[in-house]
């Protein structure tokens, strides 16, 4: 019995932090928040509202997951990797068409905080102006939000975002959908986790990213929640 009690304690010591990691606790984001105020991560609100994220794109199934939010009167911010974008311009100004916004996600699916402040500063520019460019038909410039690649961040980087003028956006709910491709699975984790204010994190350029959405997009608008960019997020703000 003694030697059962061990090893349960074992497995705790060895499967909590990944556990808090794959699924924190909302008093740990309401902490992250308050530790790093210049990151975002959630949104104080009064109503039952989210912002959807999806990274990575674009992609040959982004047009499928528009389509997907337009039918759920959903909107979301992308946070667009530059290398993705050469031959997918008009895919870019699509999703500003339809309500959606773009954000930076540099050039690479790569950590960004293993990049040089010269070659991060490079990536962000050029990709900044991609979506000038496809915000350029609508005569409008587009939110400067920054998600670092692989979601990791230091005070070299939060430094560098705010002397360009970004607002570092990463998130509250995230299935961590890269690595887990059961889209079953990653629809019952963000469900689980949704709360008013919370971003939700989840990622293009994944064929399983849109039966997820087909899954949870009908679910959250069921449960009485908005679903809407970042920008529209922090417009619901009360702090």
């Amino acid at each position: 019995m003694l030697t059962l009690w061990i090893l349960a304690a074992v497995l705790c010591i060895l499967l909590g932090p990944l556990y808090l990691i794959y699924k924190p606790p909302n008093f740990l984001m309401r902490h992250f928040q308050r530790r790093w105020s210049d990151v975002l991560w959630q949104v104080s609100v009064d109503s039952k509202v989210v912002a959807l994220t999806i990274d990575d794109g674009p992609s040959e199934y982004t047009h499928e997951i528009m389509q997907i939010l337009k039918g759920n009167d959903a909107a979301a911010t992308f946070f667009i990797i530059g290398s993705q974008v050469p031959g997918r311009e008009d895919t870019l100004q699509d999703l500003v068409r339809n309500g959606n916004e773009l954000g930076n996600h540099a050039m690479h699916d790569e950590p960004s905080r293993s990049l040089t402040d010269a070659t991060l500063t490079e990536q962000i520019h050029t990709v900044e102006e991609m979506l000038r460019s496809a915000y350029s038909a609508f005569d409008r410039e587009p939110p400067r939000y920054f998600r670092p690649g692989s979601g990791f961040f230091s005070d070299r980087m939060r430094k560098l975002s705010a002397g360009l003028g970004y607002q570092l956006v990463l998130g509250s709910i995230y299935p961590h959908d890269p690595q887990i491709s059961y889209w079953r699975v990653n629809a019952k984790h963000i469900l689980s986790m949704l709360h008013p204010g919370g971003i939700i994190i989840c990622h293009d350029r994944r064929s399983w990213t849109a039966p997820m959405l087909r899954k949870v997009l009908p679910e959250i608008r069921r449960q009485g929640y908005r679903i809407v960019t970042v920008t529209e997020l922090l417009k619901e703000s009360i702090e």
